[in-house]
């Protein structure tokens, strides 16, 4: 292990180096080569200015540049190189102000509206609007008038004014980060708000935000040199830059000359900072209605098996409009068991593992039933303290659900610091202990996700859920997108982890082969409902529901040579137009009257083996229907 971590330190990759290699470019070097000079010569102007700003030369007056003066001297003499350099501190400063005010209120605004989505979204479109609405200049006139001459004020009043446009452009990007797979992810792991905004919102709307901070920057120039120009900013005989070109303005037809320096340095300034955003910004992009309502459950009475580790009792699942798309939902999980969710796309079945780490989308929520975990109910506080801990998620894209910016060391050992602390070395220790795990090798750690094959990030997905030492493992689909030797390895390696850490695993596919060997029990799921459950034995020798039957029938491997696959006819119905009663009734060859008139209670016809069918007697072993 300690090669390991050797290799590790040695190859991981650095991002300094790709803004190394962007600030080689010519495009790089000439605004930021301009842009230390302005701010080193006018920071240092005390030291290096050949003049005081107000000293006068009344023998050169409104001179052109020479020896003494190398850009000239102004209407009363003054040197213009000094007097350059000096306003550079105030107009300079002043940018700086707005750029940072800009940057605390529009990016702080957009990113919590964007991340929290709800009401504080709606209010702050509502604000935004209203704001952009506002006249900037004939509002600033009007601070300037109550303010006077605190020109910090005015800087600060600004870039509040100019805010909103950012906040607006940096909720958007927000908001498209915010819908990506990893970001759920890094949710589901258990990572606080602050740090997923931070280190994987941030990083992703890096890029919009620096173009649109180094347009506002020069911006900020151009405005305090026009109220310079109009006599509302530093008062003579400080100097700034607008107020240079005001004065050479009023002298231009005896000394055109005198309005070149400040015009050049203050548009190159302006230039430079455009470039350099687009530089900064192709260097980090190489890395890179309803509101959200609370959980509510209804505390009805548990019934769970003692040993159970999770119980759902009559939950029921709502999303946005109203729409129920899981209703009367009980489901059990021992200690270390393993057990599956079955049935076609658009069952619930994904909705339902959501649901258990409250990752359901914006107005969705769970409006009936409980939750309970290991024996304490979850209406309280939610699954929210679990995630990431006691209950992980492994996700059917482990691809999307990886950080596009980071390595796999990045992510992996984010969690490992969050969950256990330690030293350095002992979390790069722990992070190559997890890929040790899960058969991969240290060189694995400084790769990004597009270098990974999709066993390989499957693999490292489990290997994030681990490192919070679960107790339930809910894999939504985990080998759909992998071919049949990866899939059969990354199911060796899941059954191993299981026996080694005693975790329990939801599995939830629509594979009955994956099913008929990795699982102990399984749920059968169809439209909302749990139209049967029982040991995986039981349901593949002897179905009682007509949908098992279905299901099972399509098994190629379960098909007698020669013969054809059967189909259930029709598809899954939308939410909205479920059946009254039994929702599989309208693809079933033994629906009756009875099926629809009223909601079909659930049976027990053997020990552990259940099923909401009214004809299950109908059913016999082998999948074969009884005789009337």
């Amino acid at each position: 292990m300690t090669a390991g971590i050797e290799e590790f330190v040695a190859r991981r990759v650095h991002p300094g180096r790709r803004w190394l290699a962007a600030f080689r470019r010519p495009l790089a070097w000439a605004p930021l080569g301009y842009l230390v000079v302005l701010v080193a010569g006018s920071v240092l102007a005390p030291v290096l200015a050949p003049y005081s700003p107000v000293a006068t030369d009344l023998d050169r007056v409104l001179a052109g540049p020479g020896p003494a003066h190398p850009l000239g001297t102004d209407a009363l003499g003054r040197d213009v190189l000094t007097r350059l350099m000096y306003g550079g501190q105030i107009s300079l400063l002043h940018a700086a102000i707005v750029v940072a005010t800009v940057l605390a209120v529009g990016v702080t605004s957009g990113v919590v509206a964007g991340y929290l989505d709800g009401w504080f979204d709606r209010v702050f479109t509502w604000v935004v609007d209203v704001l952009l609405a506002i006249p900037v200049l004939m509002t600033l006139l009007v601070v300037l008038a109550v303010v006077g001459e605190h020109q910090t004020i005015v800087m600060i009043a600004l870039g509040v004014l100019v805010s909103p446009g950012l906040a607006r452009v940096v909720r958007g990007a927000t908001l498209a980060v915010r819908k990506e797979l990893y970001v759920a992810a890094a949710r589901v792991c258990g990572l606080p708000h602050r740090r997923i905004v931070a280190a994987h919102v941030l990083p992703r709307i890096a890029g919009p935000v620096i173009v649109q901070v180094s347009l506002l920057a020069g911006g900020a120039l151009l405005i305090d040199a026009g109220l310079s120009y109009l006599g509302f900013g530093a008062q003579p005989p400080d100097p700034t830059w607008g107020d240079m070109i005001a004065q050479a303005a009023a002298v231009i037809d005896r000394q055109p000359w005198l309005l070149v320096p400040p015009g050049v340095v203050l548009g190159l300034a302006i230039l430079a900072f455009g470039l350099l955003g687009d530089v900064v910004r192709d260097a980090t992009a190489g890395h890179t209605e309803a509101p959200h309502e609370a959980v509510t459950r209804s505390l009805t009475p548990c019934d769970e098996p003692a040993t159970a580790l999770l119980s759902l009792r009559d939950v029921e699942i709502t999303l946005p409009g109203g729409r129920i798309v899981v209703e009367d939902l009980s489901l059990d999980i021992g200690h270390g068991e393993t057990v599956a969710l079955v049935g076609e796309s658009g069952c619930g079945k994904s909705v339902t593992g959501r649901a258990l780490l409250d990752l359901l989308p914006a107005g969705g929520a769970v409006t009936a039933g409980s939750f309970r975990f290991d024996g304490v109910d979850l209406a309280p506080a939610g699954p929210r303290a679990l995630r990431g801990t006691r209950i992980a998620l492994i996700s059917q894209d482990p691809v999307a659900a990886l950080d596009p910016v980071f390595t796999v060391a990045n992510q992996l050992g984010e969690l490992v610091r969050l969950r256990h602390g330690g030293s350095r070395a002992a979390v790069r220790e722990r992070t190559l202990g997890l890929l040790h795990d899960v058969n991969l090798p240290p060189s694995v750690a400084h790769r990004y996700p597009h270098e990974l094959s999709g066993g390989m990030a499957q693999r490292v997905a489990i290997a994030m859920a681990l490192a919070g030492e679960p107790s339930l493992l809910v894999a939504d689909e985990p080998t759909t997108a992998l071919d049949a030797a990866i899939q059969a390895e990354v199911l060796g390696l899941l059954g191993r982890l299981r026996a080694e850490r005693g975790m329990a695993i939801l599995l939830i596919t629509h594979d009955w082969s994956v099913v008929s060997s990795f699982c102990q029990r399984a749920y059968v799921m169809y439209a909302g409902h749990i139209v049967e459950s029982g040991p995986v034995e039981d349901l593949l020798t002897r179905p009682r529901h007509p949908y098992t039957e279905g299901l099972l029938g399509a098994m190629p491997s379960r098909a007698r040579p020669g013969t054809r696959l059967t189909a259930i006819p029709g598809t899954v119905p939308d939410p909205a137009h479920w059946p009254r009663g039994c929702h599989f009734a309208p693809r079933c060859t033994l629906a009756t009257a009875d099926c629809t008139a009223a909601p079909v209670p659930v049976a027990e016809p053997a020990a552990g083996h259940r099923t909401r069918c009214l004809h299950h007697a109908k059913l016999s072993p082998g999948g074969e229907r009884a005789s009337a």
